[in-house]
C-alpha cells in the first residue's frame, strides 16, 4: 500500500482532514483519542484542529466535567471524555504513582499504615471543598512527612504526593486546574463524590482489551509494538489485550494490524488530491499513538528530522498535510506570530493555516507551550532556527 494513502487514512481517522465545527469536545476525544496533557497547549490544539474549538468552549467542557484531565494509560495524564473516565482510571492503576509508592516503601521507610492514615485525613480535609497542595499540607501538618535528601534524590520529597496520586487513580479525588486552564500545572484537589469508578465492572484484563479496542479505533493500522508503547503493557499482556479484537495485517509482510472493518475502509479510502494542512502539537495523537515518525515522513525528510531530534519525539510542534509530517513550528509571544519551516514549498493554503492557528493562539491562549517547563526564553533558539529555515 502506498505510504501516502496510509498516512492520509491515519489523518482521516484522527479527524485531521475535515474540521467539523459541530462536534463537542467530548465527542472529538471519543472519536480521535485522549489528548496528552503535560501542562502545554496540546489539548487545546487537539480540539481546535479537529473541530475549530477555542479556549472558552473547551474550558466550559472542563468545568462541566464533560472532559477531564486524569491519570490514564501507563499512568500518564490525558484529557479524557466523560464516557471514558472510569476506563482511563482503571488503566492508570499499577503505573506511575504506584511505582513511586513502591520506591518509597522500599527505600524511604514509608509504610502502608502511614499512607492509609494520611489518605483518610486528606479525604477529611477535602470534605469542606477543594484545596491546593500548599493548603492541604498546612491543614495536615505533621501527618505529611518530609522524606529528606534521599527522597529528593528519588524524586519523592514528601508523603503527600504519594497519597494524592493513589487517591486519584482510585477515583476518590480529582485534580482540577486552578483558573480552569489546561495549559498550566497549577491544581487544586477535590473529593469526587460521583466518581464513575465504583460502578465500573471491568477488571484490569478486560480494561486492557477495551483500551486496545479504543487504540486501534483511534489510530487505524498500527503495530503491536505501537500499542504496547501507548498502553505500557508488556508483550504478553499486549498480545492478550488485542487477541479478542480479530486484528488483521494490512498486508502479508506488514507489522501493521487493523480492525477488520478498518481494513475494508482503508482499501476503499481515496486520499484528498489537494493539501490539507494542520498545525498540531508535538504530542498530538497522530504522532503519539505510534511515536514512529519515520512512518509519517517522506524518505527524503528522514535525515533532517533525525538531525534535529530523532525519530521518536519532535523538539517542536508539527505541520502535517494529509498525515505527512511536512514542517515544524513554534509560537513567538514577543512577535505574536508563528515561526515555522516546511519541508515542502509553501503555498497559500499553508500560509493561511499558519495564520489561522496564530490568530487563535493570540486571541485565546497567549502562548503555545509544548509542556509545563517550556517558556518563551527557552524557546528562543528553536524560534531562531525555524526562522532561519
Amino acid at each position: 500500500m502506498h505510504p501516502n494513502k496510509l498516512r492520509a487514512f491515519w489523518a482521516a481517522r484522527q479527524g485531521l482532514l475535515e474540521c467539523d465545527t459541530h462536534l463537542s469536545p467530548e465527542t472529538v476525544l471519543e472519536q480521535t483519542g485522549w489528548a496528552r496533557s503535560v501542562g502545554g497547549v496540546g489539548p487545546y490544539l487537539t480540539l481546535f484542529t479537529r473541530a475549530g474549538l477555542t479556549r472558552p468552549a473547551i474550558d466550559r467542557a472542563v468545568a462541566q466535567l464533560q472532559i477531564h484531565e486524569l491519570p490514564s494509560a501507563r499512568g500518564c495524564t490525558y484529557v479524557v471524555p466523560r464516557s471514558d473516565f472510569a476506563l482511563a482510571l482503571r488503566c492508570s492503576q499499577g503505573f506511575g504513582d504506584a511505582a513511586e509508592v513502591q520506591t518509597a516503601k522500599k527505600h524511604l521507610g514509608v509504610t502502608d499504615a502511614e499512607l492509609d492514615r494520611l489518605g483518610r485525613n486528606v479525604l477529611d480535609a477535602l470534605a469542606g471543598g477543594a484545596l491546593d497542595p500548599a493548603a492541604l499540607k498546612d491543614r495536615l501538618g505533621d501527618l505529611v512527612r518530609n522524606l529528606g535528601p534521599e527522597g529528593k534524590k528519588r524524586g519523592v520529597t514528601t508523603t503527600l504526593p504519594l497519597v494524592l496520586g493513589s487517591l486519584q487513580t482510585a477515583g476518590e479525588i480529582r485534580r482540577q486546574p486552578i483558573g480552569g486552564r489546561l495549559d498550566q500545572q497549577r491544581y487544586a484537589y477535590a473529593r469526587w463524590a460521583d466518581s464513575p469508578l465504583p460502578e465500573f465492572t471491568l477488571d484490569a484484563a478486560a480494561a486492557d482489551v477495551e483500551l486496545a479496542r479504543h487504540f486501534f479505533r483511534w489510530s487505524g493500522p498500527a503495530s503491536l509494538a505501537h500499542f504496547q508503547a501507548f498502553s505500557g503493557l508488556g508483550v504478553k499482556a499486549s498480545k492478550a489485550a488485542v487477541a479478542p479484537l480479530g486484528l488483521l495485517p494490512v498486508s502479508a509482510d506488514s507489522p501493521l494490524l487493523a480492525l477488520p472493518e478498518d481494513l475494508d475502509a482503508l482499501r476503499a479510502f481515496v486520499p484528498p488530491e489537494t493539501p490539507v494542512y494542520r498545525l498540531v502539537a508535538s504530542v498530538d495523537a497522530l504522532l503519539l499513538l505510534r511515536r514512529d515518525l519515520a512512518l509519517l515522513l517522506d524518505p527524503a525528510d528522514v535525515p533532517r528530522v533525525q538531525q534535529i531530534g530523532g525519530l521518536q519525539d519532535l523538539p517542536s510542534h508539527a505541520i502535517v498535510d494529509r498525515g505527512r509530517l511536512v514542517g515544524l513550528w513554534e509560537y513567538d509571544p514577543e512577535r505574536e506570530d508563528i515561526a515555522w519551516t516546511s519541508f515542502v514549498r509553501p503555498d497559500a493554503a499553508l500560509r493561511a493555516e499558519v495564520e489561522r492557528t496564530a490568530a487563535m493562539i493570540r486571541e485565546h491562549l497567549g502562548d503555545a507551550r509544548s509542556f509545563s517547563l517550556d517558556s518563551p526564553e527557552s524557546r528562543k533558539p528553536r524560534i531562531a532556527a525555524l526562522r532561519a529555515g
